[in-house]
């Protein structure tokens, strides 16, 4: 960035002096810039008075890159707030400011000259109509102190000295988060580094299922139950406490962090659209593990279009007979229920006439994976994210009682649907975190163990940088996804804040698990080594629970509105 004719301090420290007042100053120019964005877009495409969807199509790049920016600018904001409460706690110590102001110091210059929206794809302010004039927001000298002074050689090569005086076991950086939260988040880090990291990479390599012990040990602890309320068998507790179980699971193993992922998704669709008979009939069964749910949406022709979905159901007397193909269902064979979304209003062509069903199963074995009459199944080969396997299914005349409709109100399933999408995405996003740490674990622990040229991987400055940036960026998806889950816990909207959560997670994560499997070489591309895990398992966050792209455009028209 120019310089523009401001002095910039000069000091040997890689702690900027008076950090906070800089990175709230610099805010001011973000979401200047920010405005400008917004503006030069929504004129892009609007049309009349109204945004058009087919004018979003036709500008897409800038949409997505809108969207992305957005991200960027909630990030930062997260970043700075996490900051200034660590300050007043007496909590923002060497680590914290570090971690700050490489973030700051990246992510401005990022937004100055690109933001990554994915390897090949590049987001210059250009794309989406800004001018040089505009741009020059951006020429503030707080912005230009942290560009030039944040994120340094030194800042880095300093911040990774002091990870290594830390254990494995820990976060790098103060979380932000109340003592609470901590006792479970080292409840469940001790569980993961007990039973879940040992046998994690033989479960992947010989593509097993996850022990149900493992499960039954999970359920004790109440990681299915965690956020159902009390009178329905659960803890109650907030998706903050949810953030914090799948980020230490997922540290372990991804499988095991997203097998809670499919009781949260049944009991929030139970909770928000179920009557209180079905609440009380499934809810504490989900709670406790004895009833194992798994999601049965997409189809193979759908994909992210779920509004165009074909499996129909049909009446037959009181209750409903299924007929139609699904794919990419998670944990398929040995659950008990499935949320299956299916239509029910032949005449429809879009989300109206879906309908949501909350249809029981006898769980299967592995020598006869699905015995209930109606349904066929065949696993699908994965090259990560296993544990549970994924499965296409055929239903033929399926039966499902009536009852058993979601609610007892034909024609509301996406609706129904969409209600979960926050809770879900947050989840992921906390499941992302999880995989970008084991990452981290991993790389730091190779480079400190390698030896080449006479000394360790770790004191070369490009590998250490490398896990500057893991920790760094870890910290900031970390903050984005604790802000989601607060508004969620506090009852605001917050679809956007979610998708945020997870398209930043998620690229993290890829960039994590890509960077440290680097750091190991060669032996990073032997399936012995766990690192070649992690980046199987990492890659699937950019898809699942909707592909960045159409996170994007989620975001993109939100923020448009």
């Amino acid at each position: 960035m120019p310089h523009d004719g401001q002095d910039l301090p000069n000091t040997t420290s890689p702690i900027l002096e008076d950090l906070l007042g800089l990175t709230a100053i610099a805010l001011e120019a973000v979401d200047d810039v920010f405005a400008r964005a917004r503006s030069a877009v929504r004129i892009r495409v609007t049309e009349g008075e109204r945004i058009s969807a087919s004018l979003i199509e036709l500008h897409q790049t800038a949409a997505h890159g809108l969207a992305w920016l957005a991200t960027y600018t909630q990030a930062l904001h997260q970043m700075h707030s996490w900051a200034t409460r660590l300050q007043a706690n007496g909590k923002f110590d060497e680590v914290e400011q570090l971690i700050h102001q490489i973030a700051f110091g990246e992510y401005l210059w990022q937004i100055y000259g690109g933001i990554p929206m994915s390897q090949g794809e590049i987001l210059r302010l250009q794309d989406i109509g800004l001018s040089q004039d505009d741009m020059r927001a951006l020429m503030q000298p707080a912005v230009m102190t942290l560009t030039q002074a944040g994120n340094t050689q030194a800042a880095r090569t300093r911040l990774v000295t002091l990870m290594q005086e830390h254990s494995a076991n820990v976060t790098v950086g103060a979380t932000g988060l109340d003592d609470e939260l901590e006792m479970i988040r080292e409840q469940f880090r001790r569980f993961s580094v007990e039973k879940i990291t040992p046998h994690a990479h033989e479960w992947h390599l010989k593509d097993e299922l996850i022990p149900i012990e493992v499960i039954d040990e999970m359920a004790e602890l109440g990681v299915f139950g965690l956020t159902i309320p009390e009178e329905y068998g659960g803890f109650g507790l907030s998706k903050a406490s949810m953030c914090v179980v799948s980020e230490e699971l997922s540290r372990g193993y991804i499988g095991v962090g997203s097998l809670g992922t499919r009781s949260e998704i049944a009991a929030e669709l139970i909770l928000c659209g179920g009557t209180e008979e079905q609440k009380q009939q499934w809810l504490p069964g989900i709670a406790s593990a004895e009833i194992l749910p798994t999601a049965v949406f997409t189809e193979p022709n759908t994909g992210s279009d779920l509004g165009s979905l074909r499996t129909r159901a049909v009446k037959s007397g009181d209750d409903w007979e299924i007929t139609g193909n699904k794919t990419w269902i998670t944990h398929a064979a040995r659950t008990h229920v499935m949320t299956l979304l299916a239509r029910t209003d032949p005449d429809t062509t879009d989300y109206r006439g879906l309908s949501m069903f909350l249809a029981d199963k006898t769980p299967g074995t592995v020598e006869d994976p699905f015995p209930t009459p109606g349904m066929t199944g065949g696993e699908i080969e994965v090259l990560g994210y296993r544990g549970m396997k994924e499965y296409e299914l055929g239903f033929d005349g399926f039966q499902v009682k009536g009852e058993n409709l979601l609610g007892q109100e034909p024609g509301k399933g996406f609706k129904q649907l969409m209600q979960t999408f926050e809770s879900a995405r947050i989840q992921t996003a906390a499941r992302a975190i999880g995989v970008a740490q084991s990452a981290l674990d991993l790389g730091m622990q190779y480079a400190k163990d390698r030896k080449q040229f006479g000394k360790s991987l770790i004191d070369f400055p490009r590998v250490s940088g490398k896990l500057a940036m893991m920790a760094v960026e870890i910290m900031v998806a970390r903050q984005l996804t604790y802000f989601s889950a607060a508004e969620k816990d506090n009852d605001r909207r917050c679809d956007l804040e979610a998708g945020m959560a997870k398209l930043l997670g998620a690229r993290i994560a890829w960039a994590c698990a890509d960077n440290a499997l680097q750091i190991h070489g060669g032996n990073g591309f032997a399936l012995e080594y766990q690192i070649s895990r992690v980046l199987c398992d990492a890659r699937i966050l950019n898809i699942f629970e909707g592909a960045a792209e159409i996170q994007a455009q989620v975001i993109a028209r939100r923020v448009l509105d």
